[in-house]
């Protein structure tokens, strides 16, 4: 099982060695986030909220930037970013004083555009949406000479996202049957949790939820074309935007994801809800997006599900308006 790899083209592949090597380098920087039960349900969850910028995106971002060259860091780092991403790389600039540029569009989150700019990084924002951003991205790193770290379409990022998977399979890998439930927007997260799976776990499922808002890389998992999909505003902010041309996600995801479904908007937020009122967890609603799917499954049918809370940089004031919405449903039953 040790030797499973992930065929990315021809020349590029992301191995189980590789991960594990990125769980080295970046453990001196991160947060071990727990795993808990919910009761006596089925359900199992990954606060990766927790994480040190509240989103596991750091994982990514700190092994692509710490595995470069000194001659590489010094040029420069660019990214592009609905938030997190640019945390994570904003972070891993830091800690090798770098500089480093975000792209991100006009009507991101205000609170995750003011914590890059907190950690260092210098935010560039476009017209458009998440698609215009990373366009830009590309274009200043092309031009610029300063290193492009891209949230999803790069080994360096998927093996450091893996790590997350690792960690699970480590902390539940007495479970026979399961199911991990990921968020899924590039495909980054999907890709290094299947490859953990497949070779750790292989009889384990691994399933990827996309909010219906901005379903790009579901389209493309189903044989959908991407170009069809109309995009609207979402809770999810971080799942949304269209995947970049050729990414190796887009073979990787089918490779080694099992399923991959779709969560309305109203689900999203009963889920944001549902993680305060019951659990005491703050959570953004691409962290909602795999909790819904995940919750609606475990009502349906056996195994265990394993729930991979990706983040929770969500705006307080979307959070207190979306649990006093959902206040009286999601506290029925608070865990605890």
């Amino acid at each position: 099982m040790s030797s499973w790899r992930l065929l990315a083209g021809k020349d590029n592949v992301v191995r189980l060695e590789s991960i594990r090597e990125a769980a080295d380098r970046i453990r001196p920087h991160i947060v071990r986030t727990p795993l808990t039960k919910d009761g006596a349900s089925p359900l199992w969850m990954k606060w990766e909220n927790q994480q040190a910028t509240g989103s596991f995106k750091l994982r990514g971002a700190l092994n692509k930037v710490l595995a470069q060259s000194v001659e590489a860091r010094a040029r420069g780092l660019v990214a592009a970013s609905a938030g997190n991403h640019g945390q994570g790389v904003a972070f891993a600039a830091r800690l090798v004083a770098a500089q480093v540029r975000v792209f991100t569009y006009l009507h991101a989150v205000p609170e995750k555009v003011a914590a890059m700019r907190a950690l260092g990084a210098e935010v560039v924002l476009v017209g458009g949406g998440y698609g215009e951003a990373e366009a830009a991205a590309i274009e200043d790193a092309r031009t610029s000479g300063r290193l492009w770290v891209s949230p999803y379409n790069d080994d360096w990022v998927i093996a450091g996202q893996g790590t997350l998977a690792l960690e699970v399979v480590e902390a539940a890998g007495h479970l026979q049957q399961a199911t991990v439930w990921v968020p899924a927007g590039g495909g980054g997260l999907a890709a290094g949790t299947g490859c953990v799976v497949r070779a750790l776990r292989p009889e384990w499922r691994v399933a990827a939820a996309q909010s219906d808002a901005s379903a790009f890389l579901h389209a493309h998992f189903h044989g959908q074309g991407m170009s069809r999909v109309v995009e609207r505003e979402s809770l999810a902010d971080g799942l949304a935007g269209p995947v970049e041309a050729g990414s190796q996600t887009l073979d990787l995801v089918r490779q080694v994801v099992d399923e991959f479904v779709l969560v309305d908007e109203e689900s999203i937020a009963k889920s944001i809800a549902e993680a305060w009122w019951r659990f005491g967890e703050r959570i953004e609603g691409s962290a909602a997006v795999a909790l819904a799917a995940a919750r609606q499954a475990a009502l349906t049918r056996g195994g265990e599900h394993i729930v991979l809370i990706s983040g929770g940089n969500i705006s307080p004031d979307v959070h207190a308006d979306v649990c006093k919405r959902w206040a009286a449903p999601a506290a029925e039953g608070r865990a605890g």
